[in-house]
């Protein structure tokens, strides 16, 4: 990559304009033009947590269907967790959960898209708003889906995109916050530019500065920037060919016995980073899939079940339905016309 050869000679390699381009760039991919990026996706949660308020001891509402750096970022804010229940149909959080959730020590609300398949926006929003709070979105499985029309990335205040090794698209490891909201976002960006580099204002002489608030080192560096660079580049035959298997997998799996499909609202339009079935007699079929050279699994532990979280447990029936069920097969880019029609076949062949 001659791009990122000139950049690893140039003597510039930590934060520079080629971030600065990146996040230029991405905004434009997604519609949204306010992007903070940082070296991962968890950073940018808890930057995105602390930009809305969240302090310690507050409660902030979230999914335990994810992985575990979704909730690790709200103990990194010092919030308390408190679990809403999901669809059993999709594994996304449910409206009618997350509104009997709401206290008045509620300071936001954490959505993630399981499996790129977008949650009940509207109705989580209205619920937000209703009460004041801002919605942090965790888009890491979600890039290049949308929700009533438009990319994910410009309906909450908050959107984190994650950039991980094996994401839609990478960095190697990295992550980028939207920032969305028509007041104060100037403000806003300027005190998560701090917030990512040790609370101090870079533009500023280094001398002359007060540093008033604690920050962190997690800034994006050139070198992963002109990886993201390069990756947007070819980002959208690769988030196609993900759509494209996905919805294959929607019409030729229909209909068969002990299997059923995700289902979610008609303004949700998936980019499918993998593909979800809820099957009876799940270890069966997996262990028929794999006979047959087909990679599967559950992919995330339910988070309610590691101690770090044990003091958020409760009662979550719709989890219980979903992830007794769930199971996830391939359908990114590298799953080409024979490969899934294989796949088809041996899903078919019963099990």
């Amino acid at each position: 990559m001659p791009r990122l050869e000139d950049v690893l000679y140039s003597g510039q390699i930590s934060e520079g304009k080629d971030v600065i381009e990146f996040e230029q760039k991405f905004g434009q991919f997604i519609a949204s033009p306010n992007i903070l990026s940082f070296y991962s996706g968890t950073a940018a949660l808890h930057t995105a947590l602390v930009l809305a308020g969240v302090r310690p001891g507050d409660e902030v509402i979230s999914t335990a269907m994810t992985a575990e750096p979704s909730n690790m970022a709200i103990l990194h804010a010092g919030g308390k967790i408190v679990w809403a229940d999901v669809d059993s149909a999709n594994g996304n959080l449910s409206v009618p959960a997350v509104a009997e959730k709401i206290t008045d020590r509620t300071r936001a609300i954490l959505v993630v898209h399981y499996g790129g398949i977008p949650a009940p926006l509207d109705g989580i929003r209205a619920v937000a708003a209703a009460h004041g709070i801002p919605v942090i979105e965790d888009a890491a499985h979600a890039l290049g889906a949308k929700y009533g029309g438009t990319f994910v990335g410009g309906h909450s205040e908050f959107v984190m995109f994650s950039l991980q090794a094996i994401k839609h698209m990478t960095t190697v490891d990295g992550g980028m916050l939207a920032c969305n909201g028509a007041q104060g976002m100037e403000k806003r960006l300027a005190e998560g530019r701090k917030f990512r580099w040790f609370g101090i204002d870079r533009n500023a002489p280094r001398t002359e500065v007060d540093v008033a608030s604690v920050g962190y080192k997690y800034h994006m560096n050139n070198v992963t920037a002109t990886i993201g660079l390069t990756q947007l580049d070819h980002i959208q035959p690769v988030i196609a060919s993900h759509i494209a298997n996905g919805r294959y997998f929607d019409q030729a799996l229909q209909g068969l016995p002990g299997l059923s499909l995700c289902r979610w609202e008609e303004q949700a339009e998936p980019s499918y980073w993998f593909y979800t079935v809820l099957v009876e007699e799940r270890e069966r079929f997996s262990h028929h899939l794999a006979a047959h050279g087909i990679a599967n699994s559950q992919v995330h532990k339910r988070n309610d079940r590691h101690s770090v979280f044990a003091a958020s447990r409760c009662d979550l029936p719709g989890l219980d339905a979903f992830y007794d069920r769930m199971t996830h097969i391939p359908c990114g880019w590298w799953v080409d016309d024979a490969r899934r029609e294989y796949i088809v076949d041996v899903i078919r062949r019963g099990w």
